[in-house]
């Protein structure tokens, strides 16, 4: 049983590994980087990179997973509609997250990048289906840049002193996945809700079906 993850950063590469060697022992992962795949998403937008993510979903199936997760929430919706015709399982890491978040009533999203805000949104909006939920985003600013420039520390430092600051919500939502260790350089009692453990939950369930 193997699950490939398609992640758009190197970054994600030790993140899941270490969670499928606390949660999911003898789970065997093949890791798929593409940053090309987000440059391009955000330039000429998600769907642009589409026919790119079915081909990485048909070649990762052909090689043996038995599913896929998407690590990226800027194209994780594209990936899961792509999955249909994948022939394996197509999971985007995001989706567990925002269907608990969807049951809280006032939700935050905190997003270091803005084109995943849109995403997110989207997603959130399928969870929500037709409840009254109130959505706010936050765009963490100056995140981005220190990720990109490789500042671990000062990119999750802003990421926590902004979910800190919220303080009208039932829910705080960090839209991606490199934002996850930010969960735990927060002061806030306001529950903080990560994607990578649960979407990899997810897609291990996924992958042994």
């Amino acid at each position: 049983m193997t699950l490939a993850l398609l992640h758009t950063s190197p970054v994600h590469v030790p993140v899941f590994d270490a969670l499928r060697d606390t949660d999911h022992p003898g789970l065997a992962l093949r890791h798929l980087v593409s940053e090309d795949l987000l440059a391009r998403a955000r330039d000429e937008g998600p769907e642009a990179v589409s026919d790119e993510i079915r081909a990485l979903l048909a070649g990762a199936v052909a090689e043996g997973a038995s599913a896929v997760l998407c690590t990226c929430s800027t194209i994780g919706g594209v990936a899961e509609s792509a999955g249909a015709t994948a022939g394996a399982p197509v999971l985007r890491v995001d989706r567990p997250m925002a269907a608990a978040a969807a049951e809280r009533d006032r939700v935050v999203v905190l997003a270091a990048l803005g084109d995943t805000l849109a995403p997110t949104l989207a997603l959130l909006a399928e969870e929500v289906a037709d409840r009254p939920v109130e959505v706010r985003t936050v765009l963490v600013e100056g995140a981005w840049a220190r990720f990109e420039a490789g500042d671990r520390d000062g990119f999750l430092d802003l990421v926590a002193a902004a979910a800190d600051a919220v303080t009208d919500a039932d829910v705080i939502v960090l839209a991606q996945a490199s934002m996850a260790d930010a969960v735990t350089r927060t002061v806030t009692r306001i529950p903080v809700l990560a994607s990578p453990r649960t979407g990899l939950a997810a897609a291990a369930a996924a992958a042994a079906r």
